[in-house]
């Protein structure tokens, strides 16, 4: 996407109602070509897609495409090694959020900046993603991964 992701390009934005510290952060670090895409942010461009994410200044907003509610926002500051997420919330609201783990937020958070906004394939957090749903005995992998994460469409 060319023009960056913002506030005002987005139809809807539900603040977090009941937002908590996130226990478990992605210790993943990104660099600056990576941290300089996840500031332009992902607006979906169809139904299948999931997730808006949106940057404004060092912090990361996490939005449900369809609801509008935000999910996550997430702190980002320059390291030696990279851009990390220093702090980050979840909401917590049953209403708007299903939470299962602090390691499923982990996962659904670093999934969502790895496969949406920097359209890797991330292979190995979507292995965890489904590990780690409460529904993998009784849901296909496909059916998880689709409620959760959605699709990318192709730029």
């Amino acid at each position: 996407m060319s023009t960056a992701v913002t506030r005002s390009s987005l139809r809807k934005i539900l603040p977090i109602l009941d937002p908590q510290p996130m226990a478990i952060l992605p210790d993943r670090a990104w660099t600056g070509e990576q941290w300089r895409r996840i500031q332009s942010g992902y607006k979906a461009r169809d139904m299948d897609e999931k997730w808006n994410v949106f940057v404004e200044g060092q912090v990361a907003h996490f939005l449900r495409s369809w609801t509008g509610h935000t999910i996550f926002e997430a702190t980002f500051s320059e390291t030696p090694a990279g851009h990390r997420i220093t702090t980050a919330v979840v909401e917590t609201d049953q209403k708007r959020h299903r939470r299962t783990s602090p390691e499923h937020d982990r996962i659904m958070l670093e999934l969502v900046i790895t496969a949406i906004l920097l359209g890797e394939p991330a292979t190995g957090l979507r292995d965890e993603l489904v590990q780690h749903s409460p529904r993998s005995r009784e849901v296909p992998p496909a059916a998880i991964l689709h409620s959760s994460l959605g699709l990318r469409t192709p730029e």
